[in-house]
């Protein structure tokens, strides 16, 4: 059986909505039991590019699940769908 894959948090430094966006994937990853992977992205020229005025992304895999704003509900029953 293959693990399911980490939840990864595009995020940036001095990011409110980045900071609510890993306080709620910390709430669902104790009862949904995924883990996480946070990913500063101004520390890729590439990441800045695509996601600067984005952030927080949240991303299963490959499959962008949100991006700000980010909204809880619709969050959690889409990372449910994966972990249950």
């Amino acid at each position: 059986m293959t693990p399911a894959p980490p939840v990864t948090l595009y995020t940036r430094a001095d990011c409110p909505l980045c900071d609510e966006a890993r306080a709620l994937l910390d709430a669902l990853a104790a009862t949904l039991g995924f883990t996480i992977e946070a990913v500063d992205i101004d520390a890729d020229p590439e990441l800045r590019s695509r996601y600067n005025y984005a952030v927080p992304v949240i991303a299963v895999g490959s499959e962008e699940v949100a991006r700000a704003p980010i909204r809880p509900a619709a969050l959690e029953g889409s990372l449910r769908e994966r972990y249950r």
